[in-house]
């Protein structure tokens, strides 16, 4: 399943990179999040991330 981050959504608080920085990282420039692994991960810590999210912006598509 691809990972993604809805870029416009994201408020920067870099909580899914801090559960899952094999995935996600926070790009300094943008001051938003991205997905650095977009084929995915360790799922159980990709949940975290989504569960997570006080934007609600990372979401996975099969």
């Amino acid at each position: 399943m691809a990972v993604h981050i809805d870029e416009d959504e994201c408020i920067g608080c870099g909580t899914c990179e801090e559960l899952c920085p094999e995935v996600f990282k926070l790009d300094p420039d943008k001051e938003k999040a991205e997905v650095i692994m977009p084929e995915g991960g360790p799922q159980d810590l990709i949940e975290e991330a989504i569960d997570s999210c006080p934007a609600s912006c990372i979401y996975q598509d099969d």
